[in-house]
């Protein structure tokens, strides 16, 4: 059964510099009806301003997708990645037994628009590991578009995540 979630019907945060949508609880959002889809625990539309961001913090055990709509995002890790990232790409970060990172609206005039996603590992305590895909915005045209999985595609580049889920985006008429 297909469950529709409006957009107006999810959980919110405002604080100032970050206005963020949750799909499932989170943070100082709490809905028991909506506390995630089987491994799927988090479904965030955030909006960050300007020169603001998450300074380091910590994770572990969570494969956290994240997707820019709009804007520029820094992301920093104690595995010593240091990435930019922007429209049409993702990363995937594979917490495993745990990674400190901070992630911050690389521009100091422009906003940021994201969507993060976590999802539970089919494993715990993996070694963590770092992804990120860049792709052409007609490769989601008229079609979905697979980003992340638990395995490569033949087809094109794909984000490997451990668990047997599958993330895809379209650019629909």
């Amino acid at each position: 059964m297909i469950n529709i979630r409006k957009r107006d019907e999810r959980g919110r945060t405002d604080l100032g510099w970050l206005k963020g949508l949750f799909t499932f609880s989170f943070a100082d959002y709490y809905d028991p009806a909506h506390s995630g889809f089987r491994s799927l625990r988090v479904m965030n539309e955030d909006r960050i301003s300007p020169g603001k961001g998450f300074g380091p913090h910590a994770h572990r055990d969570m494969e956290i997708i994240t997707y820019i709509l709009e804007g520029h995002l820094v992301h920093r890790d104690s595995m010593g990645e240091h990435h930019t990232m922007g429209p049409n790409e993702i990363q995937v970060m594979s917490a495993g037994n745990g990674i400190v990172h901070s992630e911050f609206n690389a521009s100091s005039s422009d906003p940021l628009h994201l969507l993060q996603i976590w999802i539970e590992p089919n494993s715990q305590d993996l070694t963590p590991s770092y992804q990120q895909i860049a792709f052409s915005p007609d490769e989601k045209r008229g079609r979905l578009r697979l980003l992340a999985g638990p395995e490569a595609s033949s087809d094109e580049r794909v984000a490997i995540i451990n668990q047997d889920a599958r993330l895809f985006v379209a650019q629909l008429d």
